[in-house]
């Protein structure tokens, strides 16, 4: 154990988080989401909502200032509702991010592609449609 790091962080996500340069994405998936098709780097949190996993990031990285859209969610398929979880998600940007934004949603397989192309995809537990989410790591200032 550590000192101010969230217990549910795995040594494997931290190592990660800590790996990525500023730029670099994670992508935070839903239990129905093709994870270990899509990348190389799947990192499992089994048990674990995408929400806990996306605040426990959040209070650790620091989300890209220097583009418009650090943060991304997937576009709901034939619908023009969004789920509560996207709510959930900007409410958690807006109170937890060193820098809050505003969600960008991406159709599915747009959101595909940019999660194949991530530095890692975490795979949680959570069975919540559409309780997908991107993040671009930022830069810690001095």
């Amino acid at each position: 154990m550590l000192y101010n790091i969230n217990p549910i962080l795995s040594p494997r996500l931290l190592y990660v988080l800590r790996a990525m340069g500023h730029g670099d994405e994670i992508a935070i998936v839903d239990a129905n989401f093709p994870a270990h098709s899509i990348s190389k780097e799947c990192i499992r949190l089994d048990g674990l909502s995408a929400t806990q996993v996306a605040s426990a990031i959040l209070s650790l990285m620091p989300l890209d200032n220097f583009v418009e859209n650090p943060a991304h969610t997937m576009q709901v398929v034939n619908e023009s509702t969004s789920p509560p979880i996207i709510e959930e998600f900007q409410a958690l940007i807006n109170e937890e991010a060193d820098h809050p934004a505003p969600l960008n949603a991406l159709e599915r397989f747009a959101f595909y592609e940019r999660s194949h192309n991530a530095f890692a995809v975490v795979q949680t537990g959570e069975r919540r449609l559409y309780g997908n989410l991107i993040l671009k790591k930022g830069v810690i200032t001095p």
